[in-house]
């Protein structure tokens, strides 16, 4: 059986975080120590605000440029897991929230991750956001405004019996679009 460490630090981070509480609250005082908690959560807004926008103009140059913005999404992840920690009371939490913010620290656990981390692409690239249309559209039908018409009674294609979507000429088994 494999070991999580999740269930660990469940337990282990709360308890790091009392006893941070206690032995800064006992050196410089309880206004103090939260004044320094309410400190870090106040920076840690700011720096993910600046470093998220900075962050979300190079995956737009990278999507405009037709290439993967794979290490950009993992730091996205990794700022945003970073403001959480600054956000979440504590001196723990807040030490490895700011460790996060830090892109040295942020390029160390993309090279340690990048080999697991599979990301998948549209066959078009992102630049192609349309449908192909004709044969190589994979049997999907784009309808202008003009070529879409309703039957006259209001029933669908779809609700009718089988015998009529399979006749020739018609949308059915015979593999024709009927247009």
């Amino acid at each position: 059986m494999r070991f999580s460490f999740i269930p660990f630090l469940l337990l282990a981070v709360p308890l790091a975080e009392i006893a941070a509480f206690v032995v800064i609250g006992g050196q410089i005082g309880v206004w103090a120590t939260l004044g320094m908690v309410l400190l870090t959560a106040i920076i840690g807004s700011f720096l993910l605000r600046w470093q998220g926008v900075g962050l979300f103009n190079r995956i737009n140059a990278e999507v405009r440029a037709n290439r993967v913005p794979g290490r950009e999404l993992v730091h996205g992840a990794m700022i945003l897991v970073a403001g959480v920690l600054l956000l979440t009371p504590g001196f723990v939490t807040d030490s490895m929230g700011f460790l996060l913010f830090v892109p040295a620290i942020r390029d160390l656990v993309w090279r340690f991750v990048k080999d697991r981390v599979v990301v998948q692409t549209m066959p078009g690239g992102f630049a192609n956001t349309t449908r192909p249309r004709g044969p190589a559209s994979d049997g999907v039908v784009d309808l202008d405004e003009d070529e879409f018409q309703r039957n006259p009674d209001g029933s669908s294609p779809w609700s009718e019996d089988s015998e009529r979507l399979s006749r020739p000429g018609k949308r059915g088994g015979d593999g024709s679009n009927g247009l």
